[in-house]
């Protein structure tokens, strides 16, 4: 018979470096989850991408157990690392930060496309355009057609 799933929850951590500090003992401590079993099994799955910025959804069920999902890091994480900048523009309509080209935003948005609710590269590659945009991230040229 199949697990009861009892809620989840959603975290940011960084990569091969869960430990019982907030945000993850409060989060899963909470629930009455092993925070120790959890940073364990965290950690052996992300040492390849120690460091970045990794969200992770833990589905718990009733009987105290739990799966977890790795997901990519964000987009706004991997322009910034990208730009080789601190964080976006305050003032992203008038201050412009950086600058980056279509081929740059088609690597990111096709590493991300497992996370994304689109379909087609060329729409995955608008919404990361978007997300640059919004940090004050100018993408050079034209839309590159297929």
């Amino acid at each position: 018979m199949a697990k009861e799933i009892a809620g989840f929850i959603k975290l940011q951590i960084k990569g091969s470096a869960a430990n019982p500090s907030p945000p993850v003992g409060p989060a899963l401590g909470s629930k009455g989850l092993n925070i120790m079993e959890f940073c364990k099994q965290f950690n052996a799955r992300t040492q390849e991408k120690a460091g970045k910025i990794l969200p992770v959804v833990i589905t718990y069920y009733s009987d105290k157990s739990f799966t977890f999902v790795v997901k990519n890091p964000p987009v706004a994480v991997q322009l910034l690392e990208l730009t080789k900048v601190k964080s976006g523009s305050a003032e992203p309509n008038r201050k412009k930060i950086a600058e980056i080209t279509w081929e740059q935003v088609k690597i990111v948005a096709a590493d991300k496309m497992s996370d994304m609710n689109c379909f087609t590269v060329d729409s995955a590659m608008n919404m990361v355009a978007g997300t640059a945009r919004s940090m004050g991230i100018t993408v050079k040229g034209d839309f590159p057609a297929n």
